[in-house]
């Protein structure tokens, strides 16, 4: 024989032997070699899995746990190829494998897995760690298969090819290293293009580790004495063994892969249920935002109104149970409109955040509610014991009102009015409690202003009437019904004759009686119906103007009061002209009286609309003249016919000889303007005889007759045209007096 070396118990050959020994024939059985690879690429395919599992689990002990299940499909995939393709391989003689050998090749095998598995488990794996890895994890498959390949005894001496063992050592080291090139490739991946690839590098990697087997027992050689007879051992029991085997290991890496999927599917649920919990987490901060924005004002920070309705109704839950007592303080800004109008809606905004700074640190506690209703109101809610509690509070706001606030570069004051009502003598239900603080609020307006009221079963009475009042006007319009006018005669002192008519609007209520403007026209003002009442009043009044022409008196004019509202709306003039065309008479026979406050409004558009009026014919008269604030450059630049001096001055005459100055100052200065004076309210003849001498052009009163229906008006005409001058005076003034009539 050769020469011959013995290395780690394994002996190895160079030469072929020359005589007295005989190599043994050995053949590998194709099922079975075939049957290890099958059991190879799945062991490959399971660590690529488990690879993937290590570096997608989220918590720690399961990466330890998939790490230890990788290394278990590794080392059994490798360690069952090794022994099934042990059992493929097929010799003249009999051979035996001893158990504890056996299976403390698999002990290094799983080894061998455990260093493979934490590599891949690494968070930056580079090259060098790779090669490493590579090189521990080849020589430890190594290791298995010759520590395995010494369990096999037989009656043969064992020899091996150093070369070919050098080389089964490399082709390990060398799939070691594929494998784990591999493995860190594809444990990011996803998708069905992964997946296939993940078959076809399990695949290939069973091809490297039989490789490496196969080169191994290339290596191995057996040889017997000349004189040895063969003995043949059992291949059926050969084949039971690796079948068993095959099996065994291929349902235990099975079931690793579909515990695998498995977690993977329930991660993914995980993940699924997490991104919904973070959408319902997302979803209810939203909620919580909106309700915020629904219940809280943005400028202040206050709660809103239905925040407030809310709290309220809450409240009135408890205060009935416990049989407590609540206020509703219902607050509004003095002249607040001013602000915005002079210094601008930012400048207002900025007031109302200093201003609801100021209620709310005028209140007692937490307890005590504040709202911002919208605009410049603002509303208490406070538990009390007896209503001297609200007083207090609300005198305590209107003082904290009143120290100067700087703003916009100025420093200014504000003052504030409140109406208060009670829980529960003033109501027991939301609705009735703040309906009635505001009552008591619009009381307190009326009253000045910066003050406060208590509600009182007076204000709802005169509430209530007020809103039957409009409810009932509104069906007079519409059904035009109740409604008339009533004429006042002015004489015109130059001519001694009737040359103008008054039209005074009468409503003839069906309970009420006849009632007179001063009931009623407040009441169409603050409701949106001054428009349509002034409309009809004009419709009306050009209407008997016909009648008067076709009656005779052809050259009567007729003067109509106009609300200061209806100055703002630009399609007046258009209604004017319409109403004049419809009656068919001539616009200068139309004259519009407007009060002095309701020209100096907004002067610009006031001057656009009135020379559109004048542009039609008709003519403008200014009423309550001395009762308001004029300007008399603007009072130049208007296009006014006439001025009506107000009966306040007048009334005193003779007496009061400042006003006598006065009317006659006023008299001169409408002259110099080429206006005409009207005197109205004139009841006494020593008053007509002042303003005669005075040079006024006409006089309006009850010394020449009251208001009088349209069906009435000719005789009166008649009684005052038909006498002389100085008769009709002395005849009137003798059958009146000063008490004349209403």
């Amino acid at each position: 024989m050769g020469h011959s070396m013995e290395w780690l118990g394994l002996h190895f050959i160079t030469e072929l032997p020359e005589s007295g020994q005989v190599i043994l024939n050995c053949t590998h059985d194709p099922f079975l070699v075939l049957l290890a690879y099958l059991v190879a690429c799945v062991g490959c395919f399971a660590t690529l899995d488990m690879a993937e599992r290590v570096a997608h689990a989220e918590k720690s002990a399961s990466k330890t746990r998939w790490r230890w299940v990788g290394s278990g499909c590794l080392a059994g995939g490798i360690w069952a190829m090794h022994f099934v393709a042990m059992l493929a391989f097929q010799a003249p003689i009999g051979l035996y494998y001893q158990l504890p050998v056996t299976v403390f090749s698999l002990t290094i095998a799983l080894l061998a897995a455990w260093l493979a598995m934490h590599t891949l488990s690494l968070p930056d794996l580079n090259l060098q760690q790779c090669l490493m890895a590579s090189i521990g994890i080849g020589l430890g498959i190594a290791t298995m298969h010759y520590v395995g390949m010494t369990a096999m005894h037989s009656s043969a001496l064992v020899y091996y090819h150093p070369g070919l063992f050098a080389l089964s050592i490399a082709l390990a080291i060398g799939a070691a290293l594929a494998a784990l090139l591999l493995a860190w490739y594809l444990r990011n991946g996803a998708g069905m293009l992964h997946q296939l690839f993940k078959y076809c590098a399990s695949l290939l990697l069973g091809v490297g580790i039989l490789s490496m087997h196969l080169t191994a027992m290339a290596a191995f050689n057996l040889v017997l004495p000349n004189d040895s007879l063969p003995v043949q051992s059992s291949e059926q029991s050969h084949l039971q063994l690796a079948l068993t085997v095959t099996v065994m290991t291929l349902l235990i890496i099975g079931s690793s892969i579909s515990a695998a999927l498995a977690d993977k599917k329930l991660q993914h649920k995980d993940r699924d249920l997490q991104r919904v919990n973070s959408l319902l987490s997302q979803l209810d901060q939203a909620r919580m935002s909106l309700q915020q924005v629904a219940h809280y004002d943005p400028l202040t920070n206050l709660i809103n109104r239905r925040g407030f309705n809310q709290v309220f109704a809450e409240k009135l839950i408890e205060k009935t149970n416990e049989t407590g007592m609540l206020a509703v303080l219902f607050l509004d800004i003095d002249h607040f409109k001013r602000i915005n109008d002079s210094l601008g809606h930012d400048a207002g905004d900025e007031l109302l955040k200093v201003l609801a700074g100021h209620i709310k640190s005028s209140v007692r506690s937490h307890e005590d509610v504040v709202a911002r209703l919208g605009g410049d109101e603002f509303c208490l809610l406070i538990d009390l014991h007896d209503r001297d509690e609200a007083r207090q509070l609300a005198q305590r706001i209107m003082l904290k009102m009143k120290e100067p606030i700087e703003l916009a570069g100025r420093r200014m004051v504000m003052t504030t009015s409140i109406g208060i009502s009670l829980f529960p003598e003033d109501g027991k239900t939301c609705e009735e409690l703040l309906k009635n603080a505001d009552l008591a609020l619009y009381q307190s307006k009326g009253s000045g202003r910066n003050g406060l009221n208590f509600f009182s079963a007076n204000l709802k009475t005169r509430a209530t009437l007020e809103l039957q009042l409009e409810e009932e006007l509104r069906h007079a319009l519409r059904e035009d019904t109740g409604l008339m006018l009533y004429y006042q005669p002015i004489y015109d002192l130059k001519t001694g004759q009737v040359s103008k008519l008054e039209a005074l609007i009468r409503w003839q209520h069906p309970v009420h009686g006849l009632l007179v403007p001063d009931r009623f026209i407040a009441i169409a003002e603050a409701n949106g119906l001054i428009a349509e009442l002034d409309n009809w009043v004009l419709r009306k009044a050009c209407e008997d103007l016909g009648k008067l022409s076709r009656q005779g008196c052809e050259d009567l004019k007729i003067a109509v009061n106009f609300s200061p509202l209806n100055l703002a709306r630009e399609e007046l003039a258009d209604e004017i002209e319409h109403a004049l065309r419809a009656a068919g008479v001539e616009p200068h026979r139309l004259e519009l009286e407007v009060t002095e406050n309701a020209l100096m409004g907004n002067i610009a558009n006031t001057l656009v609309l009135l020379r559109q009026i004048r542009a039609l014919g008709v003519s403008l008269s200014i009423d309550d003249f001395g009762t308001g604030y004029s300007s008399l450059a603007y009072l130049k630049r208007l296009p006014l016919n006439t001025l009506k001096i107000d009966r306040s001055f007048i009334q005193d005459i003779p007496k009061a000889t400042q006003d006598m100055e006065i009317v006659q100052a006023i008299i001169v200065m409408a002259h110099t303007l080429h206006l005409q004076v009207v005197t109205e309210g004139v009841e006494t003849f020593e008053q007509y005889q002042f303003l005669e001498n005075h040079d006024c052009d006409f006089v309006q009163g009850y010394l020449l007759s009251r208001p009088v229906p349209l069906a009435e008006l000719h005789p009166v005409l008649n009684e005052i045209n038909q006498r002389k001058h100085a008769y009709t005076v002395t005849t009137l003034s003798l059958a009146h007096g000063t008490s004349a009539l209403m």
